[in-house]
């Protein structure tokens, strides 16, 4: 009987000391969803996105990636600029890469599409590019140059995910915000770009 007695007093020393315990420690939490992986964790498969096919849809401009609006698109840039082929390993853009981004159209710039350009120099904070097509030009080649379009071939690359040829107009050299650019395309090869910046010196 004193045994029982005395294991039984215990046992209540142990809750009572543990409950005081309690009151002195923060409450558990589980993680919040969406919270960001541990270090070493993987990525969740299909995070980055293969290249696009060209749009057709045309879109008003979409807000600048970090900020809540967009700055106005200051022109397309005229003249005959530095033209250099410069690509280089720094994740970020550079000429003589393809990558994807917003164009303006001529007619009204609040419109355009999202599509492959390549980046052809530099205008102060503005990188200069060409855009590109995957349609063929060959076939309406009278048509497009009474309208003043001039393209040159420059072939196919990942770019394009379904390994189409393309075009790079070579009489239109657009502005871009390094911003507002993805490097989701690759590098041309130099003897592409340099036959492309010969056209785009002939049609200046």
């Amino acid at each position: 009987m004193g045994d029982t007695n005395a294991g039984g007093t215990g046992k209540h020393w142990r809750d009572l000391v543990r409950d005081a315990v309690r009151q002195f420690l923060p409450p558990r939490s589980n993680p919040r969803p969406g919270s960001h992986p541990r270090p070493g964790s993987q990525q969740p498969p299909g995070s980055q996105q293969p290249p696009r096919a060209e749009s057709s849809t045309a879109t008003t401009r979409p807000p600048a990636p970090g900020g809540p609006g967009v700055s106005p698109y200051p022109g397309d840039f005229t003249g005959t600029p530095e033209l250099h082929w410069s690509p280089r390993a720094d994740g970020a853009p550079d000429p003589g890469e393809v990558v994807w981004a917003w164009v303006p159209y001529e007619e009204d710039h609040k419109v355009g599409k999202d599509r492959p350009v390549l980046l052809v120099g530099r205008d102060g904070p503005w990188l200069l590019a060409l855009p590109l097509t995957s349609k063929d030009h060959a076939r309406d080649l009278e048509q497009e140059r009474s309208a003043g379009r001039r393209w040159c071939d420059v072939g196919s690359g990942a770019w394009d995910r379904r390994g189409r040829p393309s075009e790079a107009r070579v009489d239109r050299i657009v502005r871009l915000s390094p911003a507002s650019i993805r490097r989701e395309g690759a590098v041309l090869e130099k003897s592409v770009f340099d036959r492309v910046a010969a056209a785009v010196r002939a049609a200046r």
